[in-house]
């Protein structure tokens, strides 16, 4: 009898192996928010006062931190398991005794592990050789909680789309659809979600995305805010991809 495999740490870096072996996460996740950083700041920079060059250069920082979470969990891990099932391998790890859940757990885990080196080097990028405001400390605990979380939740909308389409190529084309959606509707693409049509600003009301981009910035030394908005913004798109997930799961069994 096939025993049934525990996670374990072998599990774990070989999900990191290939992860590491896709070179969109490292590109869109680590070179592409440092760069945009970089070259929308100086040109922001340019255009206002010099004495409200960090508030611009943080706001801009605080906007391109929502890039990690999405090239890594929303594109990247899509892009990866949609591959993965093209080529049998789910299959042949229930074969080799790994139970579905066990090997979710593993690649979530490994997908954290990469975000967390994401974050690190931005850090250490903003710290070095850009110009931004230091947090309060609540402030960054909530930035990083925040972009943990949505991390966890575009990995699950990704995996229940690649479930769903079990090929690469639609995968890929949803996944991109919905990465620059957001990033519209984020204010990502130049334009703020404050400058958007009416019915634009109303969907972008229901992503927290787009008050981090916007409004974490007012309290990013300091100061109160009404969280609550931002938390059912939360609550909508947790429960937009715990939806997805089901029809995904239903879909896996057919």
């Amino acid at each position: 009898m096939n025993m049934k495999k525990k996670c374990n740490r072998n599990l774990i870096i070989y999900e990191l192996r290939n992860i590491n072996g896709n070179l969109m996460p490292h590109f869109f996740g680590i070179v592409f928010p440092n760069l945009m950083c970089l070259l929308i700041s100086r040109v922001v920079g340019s255009q206002m006062p010099e004495g409200m060059y960090r508030e611009a250069a943080t706001s801009v920082m605080l906007t391109m931190a929502l890039i990690m979470p999405m090239s890594t969990m929303l594109l990247g891990y899509g892009c990866l398991y949609s591959t993965e099932i093209e080529k049998g391998i789910p299959i042949r790890m229930r074969l080799f005794g790994f139970d579905p859940v066990c090997e979710i757990v593993a690649k979530t885990i490994a997908q954290l592990i990469f975000l967390t080196i994401t974050f690190v080097i931005f850090g250490i990028f903003q710290v070095t050789v850009m110009d931004v405001l230091w947090p309060a400390f609540s402030s960054l605990l909530c930035l990083l909680v925040s972009l943990y979380l949505l991390g966890i939740i575009f990995l699950i909308i990704s995996h229940s789309i690649a479930t769903m389409c079990q090929k690469f190529s639609t995968t890929f084309g949803i996944t991109m659809f919905l990465y620059f959606v957001f990033m519209i509707l984020s204010g990502m693409m130049g334009i703020q979600t404050s400058q958007l049509p009416g019915p634009m600003q109303a969907a972008a009301r229901t992503l927290p995305m787009s008050y981090i981009s916007s409004d974490f910035i007012t309290f990013w030394q300091g100061g109160s805010y009404n969280f609550m908005p931002f938390l059912q913004s939360f609550l909508f798109l947790g429960a937009v991809s715990g939806i997805l997930f089901m029809v995904s799961l239903h879909v896996s069994r057919k």
